[in-house]
């Protein structure tokens, strides 16, 4: 039902109004507040702006935008900044511990400013990988109307010599050519001089993007946000309309709780699918549900995925980048052929106010012609990328990113290391041959602590050319860039006793993810004996964010969460 007037208040009231809180307003008259403000929604926009990473180098000025469509259309934004830790530039160091626990630090930040400072509503922006999941469960928790704005994808680098466009990962494969002997030392410093030219997020479908995609498929963005380009005037109205339409939300009393429900769920697994996206979505996608209070499982992935193909040719595996997408209209028209078709359920609502259905019901197909994204009839893969595996090395699930180019299964032997970065300096050296199933652990969730992502691994796997030859099985997990035959988020992880823990060299393991099992190939009277005597390791941090994210943290299979205190 339509709210009154002085439910658009809800909390800012509380801070603002009568005379005992002649304080709160003194404070707030120097950082803008006029006299009429203080009768106005106050609307918190949570801008993710750093110079840490190109992906949100340019998000303060997106902020303004946000700003000015809230002012305009009657409430009074309130720019406010959180942290982000760049994935593409601690990859592969001991930095990247930190980038799982970021997520975490930034839906505690946003949910401490606005519920200390009574916003009535919200506008997150958020460029890197986990800023959106961050922002969304920040959202959930404070339940109070908002849109999520994505900073928007980069443009393509172009190779100043072959004219071809790379982007990050290029530079990560380039990497694994270097060390054997197919790119010289000018060749790696050209890759790495040209393939980030700019503002935005990692230009394929690696996790920013799916994020980006799944949160408008959830309900939570404006049409379109999750395909345009970070530096676009497309981009900037989109800011100004999140600020417009919080406010009518407001009106409206429509909250995140109301919008994420489980039906909205499965929408953004089935657009995840379709778009062939990044593993990272399934545990984001179950932390964000967790904070909803929906019940998402790892098999709710299997089951929808039986029936959702891939259609999308993007990259890591594919050849077409986001701004490819963007270019040939985004997410909508995907969106509406999966309607179409009774993939998604057109009845949920969404931030615009309207349910999905209504959202799509004028909107255009692709251009004839394009093959970005394939048609129903003629997918990429016919069911999901995205396997969940059990058997007795993951007795809890792991995930695997398997889009029938490297094949369905893999059969090998174990080479074991603790840890990524040994993995990486083997492989680098020539030391992981064919045949090999790279066994990286003590880098999950506690044992890492902070789940890294192996995407230096990966790309050198397939910088050395040994992505057909070669597996990879951890227990942390994987860039949305990785690809090729690897496998994550075994659980239980080895820190826990889980059987990863316990694995040796030359170990026979095999992954089927048609079977979608994932087997250490020794009998069960052999892998009982190992457990038996396995000891826990010490732990690594004893102080500070880390010890007490290990102390807190749930496993990958039920999203990593640290708000779980019971």
């Amino acid at each position: 039902m339509p709210s009154t007037p002085d439910s658009t208040r809800k909390y800012s009231s509380v801070v603002v109004d009568g005379p005992a809180r002649a304080g709160a307003r003194s404070m707030l008259r120097p950082v803008g507040f006029t006299d009429a403000d203080f009768q106005k929604p106050v609307i918190g926009i949570a801008s993710l702006w750093s110079m840490v990473t190109p992906c949100n180098m340019h998000i303060d000025k997106l902020a303004l935008e946000s700003e000015a469509g809230t002012n305009a259309a009657g409430g009074k934004g309130v720019i406010f900044g959180t942290i982000t830790v760049s994935d593409g530039i601690s990859m592969g160091t001991p930095g990247m511990r930190y980038s799982l626990v970021s997520r975490e630090i930034i839906a505690d930040s946003i949910e401490a400013v606005a519920a200390g400072e009574g916003f009535d509503g919200v506008v997150t922006i958020g460029g890197c990988d986990k800023n959106m999941p961050g922002c969304i469960m920040a959202m959930a928790r404070l339940n109070r109307p908002g849109v999520f704005v994505y900073g928007g994808t980069i443009l393509p680098g172009i190779h100043p010599d072959t004219r071809k466009e790379c982007d990050i990962v290029s530079v990560y494969e380039a990497i694994g050519q270097h060390a054997a002997g197919k790119v010289d030392d000018e060749g790696l410093r050209k890759i790495e001089a040209c393939s980030i030219p700019g503002a935005g997020s990692c230009g394929g479908m690696y996790t920013a993007n799916t994020m980006a995609s799944a949160i408008e498929a959830l309900g939570m963005s404006l049409p379109n946000s999750s395909a345009q380009i970070a530096i676009s005037e497309e981009k900037k109205q989109d800011c100004r309309r999140a600020g417009e339409a919080t406010l009518a939300l407001l009106k409206a009393d429509l909250k995140p709780r109301d919008i994420m429900t489980r039906k909205a769920f499965e929408n953004a697994i089935t657009v995840t699918i379709a778009l062939g996206g990044s593993t990272n979505a399934v545990l984001h996608l179950l932390a964000i549900a967790h904070t909803c209070g929906v019940k998402l499982k790892l098999d709710d992935f299997t089951r929808i995925g039986k029936r959702v193909p891939v259609l999308a040719d993007l990259k890591p595996s594919g050849k077409y980048g986001m701004v490819h997408l963007t270019r040939i209209g985004g997410l909508p028209p995907l969106m509406k052929v999966l309607l179409d078709a009774g993939l998604l359920h057109g009845d949920c609502l969404t931030v615009t106010g309207k349910t999905v259905a209504e959202n799509l019901r004028d909107v255009k197909p692709y251009p004839a012609g394009q093959d970005v994204v394939r048609p129903l009839s003629n997918p990429i893969k016919a069911d999901s990328h995205l396997r969940v595996l059990y058997g007795n090395l993951a007795p809890a699930g792991a995930m695997a990113k398997i889009t029938g180019k490297e094949g369905l299964s893999f059969s090998g032997k174990a080479i074991v290391f603790e840890g990524e970065e040994k993995a990486l300096d083997a492989i680098l050296a020539g030391r992981v041959k064919p045949g090999h199933v790279v066994v990286i652990r003590n880098e999950g969730p506690v044992g890492g602590p902070g789940m890294r992502e192996m995407l230096s691994p990966t790309s050198a796997i397939m910088g050395r050319g040994l992505g057909k030859d070669v597996a990879l099985i951890t227990d942390g997990r994987f860039s949305g860039g990785s690809h090729g035959f690897v496998v994550g988020h075994l659980t239980p992880e080895a820190a826990v006793g889980g059987p990863i823990g316990v694995v040796r060299n030359g170990d026979p393991i095999t992954i089927d993810a048609v079977r979608n099992e994932l087997t250490l190939g020794i009998p069960a009277r052999e892998l009982q004996a190992r457990l038996r005597t396995w000891k826990p390791r010490r732990a690594k941090e004893t102080r500070g964010v880390l010890a007490k994210y290990a102390h807190t943290v749930t496993s990958a299979s039920e999203g990593a969460v640290t708000d779980k205190l019971t």
